[in-house]
């Protein structure tokens, strides 16, 4: 075997194409004949010694959100990028725990998963490292890395890249990222291990939820009609229950809030749950997804939770989106100290149900055949994504959930002084002790009493603390925040076991038979052991007898209720229905149970030739018939069912009015006035002509074209000095004629039985552009005796003006 039997794959490729790339490439041990795996083979592509760079940063190994350290498990998309106009050809990735060297199975750190498999495959020799499928130009690739299980510690991820004729590879640098891992936080993970609770009594909390996903925090393709959330839906339960979790699958119910944003059928599975759930968790919907708080107060619930049901989860459907929700996953409110969170406050990111392969939030319905892992969004998912980041950077929280504790009963078992806000908020509060408090100092209820500090006959001290809450005068000075007194271990008093301080007796448990007589229990617990830490004799549990229905007999049975009619055996026509129920409990004496379990009945369906017509659903409506003002526009449907059972009277077609924009409306004039007189009687001068506007332009028609022309005109040449006689003889003439001509204007503009005053000037135009309006006024100056009130008014006129567009 030759020496090139031992070289990664990609080498040996580029050898192929010129040998004396395989000089530049050495490696410290000689291999005597093929290696596989299980020889070290990927420690010698590790320990190959070729060109490095040091700060060459045109190529970069990244892995998705730049993070700093892993979560155990979590699945993350790797990135090997080049710089424009950089490149390469042949790549190796391969993931190693902290000093390891590659030589041994479990060396590696997690595990690689091939995205495309025409760039990128597992390298034959060296199956967990990957690397390309063939050799040729590209400038990124992308690779799936599931993290390894908890407990595994630091690793690194390194990366060679072949370019042209070169091998790099860095130990330190852009082409390796070191990472380490990191303890799960509040919704990051629901593989965390949930720990048994050792709280006492039980809390109660108010969840409120804040929408924070709004076009201007999230403005790529933000749907700007119907973005909402749905209802929201969760329980306070216990671990044996899982509502919905990443990495696991949708539940019917988490499939109907995250498609449909309906928690009808999640609410049934909650429920169904039984003594696994203690409260069932319901907002209402948000419409829309988001608005200040002035205006809509966040929603919020309240629920509770216990020693065996201390954990939370909740969701609801970003709408609209193909299958993405926001929520919390089995968030735990036990401390490890047995007391109750007080608070928790968590920024949520979307995550995807695994039902529908939709990519934007407005995709079209498209069902994952085979269903996938719940599993959080990222930023690379697709480069149509809302979310899509090329950068890879975390994706910004689209809601808020903060849960506070409201309120704690029953005996607490936490010896922790609580601040000020628990105290508050405790609703089972201890009865003050008489003291000699003043009025003006406002106190916690003292804590229990501690262990004694002897665990002997020997005498000790036990301490109890409470809290300053307000000083409301600080001239009076407030006494002492911790009490002590002596004490003896266990077994060295005499005092009386009575001094045991005893709960209240819970409920009677039900009856243990259904019918005659039977026995019943209840249960009562410790609140405080004696001081002198004896232990208590006073009884916890208590049994008596019970009767139930004292008259069945031993020969008699208890059966369920009917259950529901079965649906009738027949389509049409006449039929059989049936209901059944069951046995509870047969009869004491072994005898079978007379009651009867099973009816059946006929039932009448429709006559089979008058059977409902078949019909498809109605067809989308078509377009108006018009492109502006009132149309129609129709929808139809057809028969699906043979025409041999009847005739069908439903209507086949339905048409209804549609409104579109008005139409247009064009500017309308009058007809141009005739030419004036040239405004001079000699020389150069100018003659207008006018016409109005009859109609403005509406709806987007051709705005009004010009009112007023002018135009010029030119009279004999006007003779220097005074002119001849006969020429100042006509200009006369002309002047009265003009004067003439305008005192006619005046008395037909007169009313009858009126004198009215000219013609005020026009009014500034309103708009200075797109069509404005003008005024202006003609008012009565005088009345004759034998004029009517009515025909003696002022005048008005008003015309277009600045027609032009803006």
């Amino acid at each position: 075997m030759t020496g090139t039997g031992f070289i990664l794959r990609t080498f040996i490729l580029l050898c192929s194409v010129s040998a004396g790339m395989c000089n530049t490439f050495a490696f410290t041990e000689e291999p005597s004949e093929r290696a596989g795996k299980g020889d070290g083979y990927c420690s010698r592509i590790l320990r190959a010694q070729g060109p490095r760079k040091e700060g060459f940063n045109e190529f970069r190994l990244r892995v998705e959100g730049d993070p700093e350290s892993y979560h155990p498990g979590s699945t993350y998309r790797v990135t090997l990028v080049a710089s424009s106009p950089a490149y390469f050809r042949g790549f190796t990735i391969i993931a190693l725990r902290e000093g390891r060297e590659g030589g041994q199975d479990d060396d590696y750190a997690g595990h690689f998963q091939i995205i495309d498999e025409e760039d990128t495959q597992f390298m034959t020799n060296c199956p967990p490292a990957v690397t390309e499928s063939t050799p040729r130009r590209r400038t990124s690739i992308h690779v799936f890395w599931t993290a390894p299980p908890s407990g595994s510690g630091c690793l690194t991820l390194k990366a060679s890249i072949v370019q042209k004729r070169i091998i790099y590879f860095q130990d330190e640098g852009s082409l390796t990222k070191h990472m380490c891992e990191r303890e799960s936080l509040y919704g990051d993970s629901t593989e965390r291990p949930l720990l048994d609770c050792c709280a006492c009594g039980t809390a109660k909390y108010r969840v409120t939820f804040y929408g924070n996903w709004s076009e201007k925090i999230h403005p790529k393709d933000y749907p700007r009609r119907a973005n909402h959330w749905s209802a929201i839906i969760g329980a306070s339960h216990s671990k044996n229950y899982v509502l919905w979790e990443y990495g696991g699958y949708s539940s019917d119910g988490v499939k109907q809030v995250a498609e449909l944003g309906s928690p009808v059928k999640m609410e049934e599975e909650i429920r169904q749950k039984g003594d696994e759930v203690l409260t069932v968790i319901k907002m209402k919907a948000q419409w829309p997804a988001w608005q200040p708080l002035s205006v809509r107060a966040a929603p919020s619930a309240e629920f509770s939770v216990d020693r065996t049901r201390h954990l939370m989860s909740f969701l609801t459907m970003m709408g609209p989106s193909p299958d993405w929700n926001v929520g919390l996953s089995a968030e735990d409110l036990c401390t490890k100290e047995c007391g109750w969170v007080q608070r928790v406050v968590q920024d949520l990111i979307p995550w995807d149900a695994g039902t529908d392969s939709g990519v934007t939030y407005e995709s079209p319905n498209k069902v994952t055949q085979v269903p996938e892992k719940i599993r959080p969004l990222t930023s690379l998912d697709h480069p149509q994504s809302p979310f899509y980041d090329p950068e890879g950077g975390a994706i910004t929280p689209v809601a808020r959930m903060v849960v506070e504790r409201i309120a704690r009963k029953g005996e607490q078992c936490n010896i922790v002084p609580d601040n000020v806000d628990d105290i508050v908020a405790d609703i089972a509060q201890e009865e003050k002790e008489e003291d000699d408090t003043p009025e003006t100092c406002i106190y916690s209820n003292w804590s229990p009493w501690s262990a004694c500090s002897s665990a002997t006959c020997e005498k000790g001290k036990r301490m109890r603390q409470r809290m300053l809450k307000a000083q409301l005068d600080l001239s009076v000075p407030c006494p002492h925040t911790q009490d002590f007194e002596p004490c003896m271990g266990p077994g060295c008093s005499d005092e009386d076991a009575s001094t045991c301080m005893m709960s209240e007796w819970i409920t009677w448990s039900p009856c243990s038979v259904s019918c005659g007589q039977g026995v019943r229990s209840r249960e009562r617990y410790v609140k405080q052991f004696p001081d002198n830490g004896s232990a208590c004799s006073m009884p916890t549990e208590e049994t008596d007898s019970c009767v139930v229905n004292p008259e069945c007999s031993p020969s008699s049975c208890l059966v369920t209720e009917w259950g529901e009619w079965d649906a009738c055996s027949a389509t049409c026509g006449l039929g059989m229905k049936r209901r059944e129920r069951m046995v509870k409990m047969p009869p004491a004496d072994g005898s079978l149970c007379g009651a009867e379990v099973l009816e059946v009945e006929k039932c009448m369906m429709p006559e089979c030739h008058t059977i409902p017509c078949m019909l498809t659903p109605w067809s989308d409506w078509s377009d108006c018939s018009v492109t502006c003002g009132k149309g129609l526009r129709t929808r139809q449907r057809t028969l699906k069912s043979p025409v041999e059972l009847g005739e069908c009277t439903e209507d086949l077609e339905q048409v209804e009015k549609c409104m579109l924009p008005e139409c247009p409306t064009d500017c309308l004039l009058t007809e141009w006035t005739e030419w004036s007189d040239c405004n001079k009687s000699c020389g150069k001068g100018h003659m207008i002509r006018n016409r109005g506007v009859k109609l403005e332009p509406q709806f987007g028609g051709d705005p009004c074209p010009e009112t007023i022309q002018r135009r010029k005109c030119k009279v004999r040449k006007c003779s220097r000095g005074q002119g001849s006689p006969e020429e100042k003889k006509r200009r006369k003439e002309q002047r009265e004629k003009r004067r003439s001509n305008q005192g006619h204007e005046e008395v037909t503009a007169e009313h009858p039985g009126c004198k009215m005053r000219p013609w005020s000037s026009w009014t500034d135009c309103t708009k200075l552009c797109g069509g404005g309006i003008q005024e202006r006024l003609m008012t009565a100056k005088r009345r004759f005796r034998s004029a009517q009130l009515p025909s003696c008014k002022d005048r008005k006129e008003i015309r277009a003006c600045n027609v032009h567009p803006c």
